[in-house]
């Protein structure tokens, strides 16, 4: 263990170890930081498997304020203006700051950063690595640098549970590794634990992305913010896999249309057609399907032909598959992909919990609103690491340790087969949604988060968001109720939300189709 961070009033602890964990923690340094990973650092974290790239306004045509401006257009109502501008300004010192950090981007042959288009951007502003490789290369270089800085030691366990001190404020954390648990103690506990797609039985997200940061901040007494908005990634390649490979959203940037089973396009009369923002996208297939049709992304001709050099991994991915994406089309469909709710954090990335931080996809800071622009996600995790080591930078002084267990609902235990909890969010909590579907996805996944799984009490808290929210509003979609509603955010709560499902079924009820 490294000799910094003996000292629990001075080491702040970082759970997970995606590009938000790994940038708190390089941004700390020489601040002593224990990172604390379920798996060794570069795995088990969907970080590597982003194809498309960061968005930054670096272009000559571009601006800060053009980029804040599709933000919130995309955030249908949701997004705070104050805090796109914010983000939108830090994007090129980002890709200054990662440069610095070892991470290699594409360039032109005058040396210029190579720019790509998505969907909902009005200007190229996607910087990629390695074609569509960007997460992987982030990743590696952060990687890298965290190796090289002697202020970071690295925990291999997963977190079960929250340490608060005796005024409240958290200040620690009980981790499990290999059947034995233990304490971490610090003066600050950073949430960088990632998404929530793995509750899904289609998703783009690793088996782990289960939402743990949301359960353990709810059991720690924080409020978490819009959980109802589940970003549903439109073109999945439908190829048997699980978790699904994702065929980037670039590709369609690049001339990839979306056709029918009969060779009709699937966006045609749609405004932005093929590069509609994604929750419109994602319906419109997700409609296609429900008619019994099926959908795929047509690349073939130049642009399959070249995808080998310009999409490398699409390429193997469709290789695997048995696809050769230059004479046949992919064939793909909606799968969960991104949170948009999250832990509500403050301008410095605090919760409303002394002591705890958020940052990366667990995190609801107020940029992605209602439904995330493609390429926001990296940036808007490295921003907010910046935000939280700034305000870290001194420690607080008075902090009383050690810590004592936070959650009144028991730790954060799981079931070892997710599969029901899977079936129960893919067909009640959806595309679209309806009442009566989000009845009973509470319904049955009361009893088991009341029996300690912190995966069946992050679906809960997102089923009765959306049960809650009576208006159809960027990634959330009620069948039942279509129009929108003036704009407000959702907030949610431990202790309402158990008042409000007290009384359903037993676990074993609860697990019956």
């Amino acid at each position: 263990m490294n000799a910094l961070s003996r000292n629990p009033a001075d080491r702040v602890i970082v759970v997970g170890a995606g590009v938000a964990g790994l940038a708190v923690a390089l941004r700390l340094a020489p601040r002593p930081v224990t990172l604390v990973t379920a798996k060794a650092l570069g795995l088990g974290t969907a970080t590597g498997w982003a194809q498309g790239g960061i968005a930054a306004a670096i272009g000559p045509d571009d601006a800060p304020a053009l980029h804040a401006a599709d933000t919130e257009a995309a955030g249908a109502g949701l997004t705070e203006p104050d805090v796109a501008a914010r983000v939108a300004a830090a994007g090129p010192g980002l890709i200054g700051w990662l440069v610095a950090q070892g991470v290699p981007f594409d360039r032109e042959a005058d040396g210029a950063l190579a720019l790509g288009l998505e969907a909902a951007h009005g200007r190229r502003r996607i910087v990629r690595s390695g074609g569509d490789s960007t997460g992987r290369m982030v990743l590696e270089g952060l990687v890298r640098a965290v190796a090289r800085t002697p202020s970071i030691e690295t925990v291999v366990a997963t977190v079960r549970d929250l340490l608060h001190d005796a005024r409240g404020a958290v200040a620690g954390v009980v981790c499990e590794a290999d059947g034995a648990r233990f304490r971490l103690l610090g003066r600050a506990v950073v949430l960088a634990t990632g998404g929530v797609g793995g509750l899904y039985a289609s998703t783009t997200n690793p088996a782990g992305a289960t939402g743990l940061g949301l359960a353990l901040a709810a059991r720690a007494g924080a409020i978490l913010r819009d959980l109802e908005f589940v970003q549903f990634h439109p073109t999945a390649i439908a190829a048997g896999a699980d978790p699904m490979p994702l065929a980037t959203e670039a590709l369609r940037g690049e001339g990839a249309r979306l056709i029918d089973g009969h060779g009709n396009p699937v966006m045609a009369g749609i405004a932005g057609g093929d590069l509609a923002p994604r929750d419109v996208v994602a319906r419109a297939i997700f409609q296609t399907l429900a008619r019994g049709d099926s959908v795929a992304l047509d690349a073939r001709g130049a642009l399959g032909a070249r995808m080998p050099t310009r999409f490398p991994t699409v390429a193997a991915l469709c290789a695997g598959a048995g696809i050769d994406p230059a004479v046949q089309a992919i064939p793909v469909r909606p799968a969960a992909h991104y949170h948009m709710g999250g832990v509500l954090v403050d301008a410095r990335g605090a919760s409303t919990v002394p002591g705890l931080y958020a940052c990366g996809e667990v995190a609801s800071t107020g940029l992605h609103g209602a439904n995330r622009l493609a390429s926001n996600s990296l940036l808007e995790a490295l921003a907010t690491a910046a935000w939280i080591a700034d305000d870290l930078e001194v420690p607080a002084p008075g902090r009383i340790l050690p810590g004592r267990p936070g959650s009144a609902a028991g730790s954060a235990a799981g079931p070892a087969d997710l599969s029901p909890i899977r079936g129960i969010m893919e067909r009640e909590v959806g595309v679209v949604r309806e009442a009566a579907g989000l009845g009973r996805a509470v319904a049955r996944l009361a009893p088991l988060a009341r029996a300690g799984s912190a995966a069946a009490l992050t679906g809960l808290m997102i089923a009765h968001a959306a049960l809650g929210r009576q208006e159809s509003r960027g990634a959330h979609w009620r069948g039942d109720f279509p129009g929108a509603e003036p704009a407000r955010h959702s907030a949610t709560r431990l202790s309402d939300l158990l008042a409000a499902t007290e009384t359903r079924p037993t676990a074993e009820e609860a697990l019956t189709p």
